[in-house]
């Protein structure tokens, strides 16, 4: 299995992975709105990889499958000034 993986240029962080180069049609016309601009980053045969990245590639086999594509969105971002202040409030 071979697909295609694009970046967004609305969200950092962000990534498309479709079944074909350039083909869109299974992805939501909303989805396609939110990604914004799309730059191909590269081709990937899934078949000869036994991982993505921070992206499960059990997953994104699947995806592929069922609805044609993955999106991979950041995991969320730490606030770690917050975490800091919780953790120096357990302290008193």
């Amino acid at each position: 299995m071979i697909c295609a993986v694009y970046k967004s240029g609305r969200r950092a962080d962000t990534y498309l992975f479709v079944k074909k180069r350039d083909v869109f049609d299974d992805v939501p016309e909303p989805l396609m709105e939110m990604f914004g601009s799309k730059t191909l980053v590269m081709i990937v045969p899934l078949s000869k990889r036994d991982h993505l990245g921070i992206a499960d590639i059990d997953k994104v086999k699947v995806a592929l499958v069922e609805q044609g594509y993955y999106l991979q969105i950041p995991p969320p971002q730490i606030n770690l000034l917050e975490q800091h202040k919780q953790e120096l409030a357990f302290k008193k």
